[in-house]
């Protein structure tokens, strides 16, 4: 049993030390029952030393794809008997086939555990009220990420999405302090409050706490002031999790708005080029796709995982916090990554340009046409309420993303709420044929 109640504070060289024995237990259990394991790594020797572990093969969300088609439902790499899965969740599938994920007791208890973890950091706990709006249908991110607001102590409310305007009432009859949803959803708050609640600013409401996952965008300090002026609450990076491997496992506290680590005591994480998958190093300023091992999992254990993000160490020192995982920042996703003209663009990217503009909402959105290579950036921008597109806004907004990101932009300005607002994750790249 790898989980360790203090982890997120145990000093470099202990927790180095639990990790290996960790994985030898669990590299023994990968190796004797998962038979997607025991066929990828045919001419490899598995080691126990986790110093070893660059010398086996990388998986992927594909190779996951290609099992659970040829081994409904859950895959060959199950490594468990079908009876000790105790729950079930499933991915969206937006950018493929849905994926089940199945969860044993134990494996349940430990994302709890994690994530609770991350969402204490970021400032919850006792005496909050917190109102849970993310969706509970099957996805990771509603029961799982509930169960992980429960294990601070706070007093959780399972709204979900959809009924916003009831979401609004409840937060005022309930005095709620907190709400857990994507970075987005305030935005359809906003709306639905001017539409029905005269007189109602959104500070108005009483949040103190804004804990939002799901989606990127929350290192833009642009948002971040906006959160802070408008809502009156302290926006906090508090769920970021892979749901592949896990559902969160790294949050912001207090006193740094980067990502701490905080699930070093049940996941080995490893960084390496997105191209090459050259192994490099986990220190500050590294940039590279994270790749993650299981080392406390019965179900569906993943070795050497890509997880498709890729992103940037800011430091390995203790924190303020006394929190010892280093710290980093999600770039962006490898797959929604944008070439332009031989320079990596990310929607991070773009969504700092766009949060930085007040004649903007701050909505966007990427469309790109065939497979590239492309020598501009299509970007459809939204402008604030009461502002006009004009050709010459337009011009402003390319010059921005032109000063910024170093490449050429082509701005399509939208009126103000043309673009969808949704209480879930919401797309920023649409690739079309």
């Amino acid at each position: 049993m790898a989980l360790v109640e203090t982890a997120e504070y145990l000093p470099g060289a202990d927790m180095a030390r639990h990790q290996q024995v960790a994985w030898e237990a669990q590299s023994r259990s990968v190796a004797a029952r998962s038979d997607f394991y025991k066929a990828l790594w045919t001419g490899h020797k598995v080691s126990a030393r986790l110093e070893d572990l660059p010398a086996l093969p990388l998986s992927d969300k594909a190779m996951l794809r290609v099992a659970q088609a040829d081994h409904p439902p859950f895959g060959n790499y199950l490594a468990t008997d079908v009876t000790a899965v105790n729950r079930l969740h499933r991915t969206s599938g937006t950018t493929g086939q849905a994926m089940n994920l199945a969860l044993s007791a134990r494996d349940a208890h430990v994302t709890a555990v994690v994530g609770g973890r991350s969402h204490r950091a970021s400032g919850l706990g006792p005496g909050h009220r917190v109102v849970h709006c993310l969706n509970y249908q099957m996805w990771m991110g509603g029961l799982t990420d509930h169960l992980t607001l429960e294990a601070t102590g706070a007093l959780v409310i399972p709204f979900g999405v959809g009924s916003t305007r009831l979401l609004i009432e409840t937060i005022r009859d309930l005095k709620v302090t907190a709400i857990s949803c994507t970075p987005s959803y305030p935005a359809v708050l906003e709306r639905v409050i001017a539409e029905n609640f005269p007189g109602l600013a959104p500070r108005d409401l009483g949040l103190k706490l804004g804990l939002f996952g799901g989606e990127a965008g929350l290192d833009s300090p642009d948002l971040r002031r906006r959160f802070e002026e408008v809502w009156g609450l302290a926006p906090r990076n508090a769920n970021y999790g892979v749901s592949d491997v896990f559902s969160n496992f790294a949050g912001q506290c207090a006193h740094d708005n980067d990502l701490h680590f905080l699930g070093l005591d049940v996941l080995y994480p490893e960084l390496i080029d997105p191209e090459s998958t050259t192994p490099l190093p986990i220190a500050a300023g590294a940039r590279g796709e994270l790749v993650l091992t299981h080392l406390d999992r019965e179900c569906q254990p993943l070795v050497r995982f890509r997880t498709g993000d890729v992103i940037q160490v800011t430091g390995t020192d203790p924190c303020a916090c006394g929190r010892t995982g280093f710290r980093f920042r999600v770039v962006g996703r490898s797959d929604d990554m944008v070439v332009v003209r031989g320079i990596n663009v990310f929607p991070t990217m773009v969504a700092a340009v766009m949060n930085g503009l007040p004649a903007l909402s701050g909505e966007y959105l990427i469309r790109l046409k065939g497979i590239g290579p492309y020598d501009r950036l299509p970007v459809e921008a939204e402008v604030a309420g009461g502002v006009t597109p004009t050709p010459e806004l337009a011009a402003e907004v390319e010059r921005a993303v032109k000063d910024a990101l170093r490449v050429t932009a082509e701005v399509r300005l939208l009126a103000h709420g043309a673009l969808p607002r949704t209480a879930g994750k919401t797309r920023r790249v649409i690739r079309e044929d």
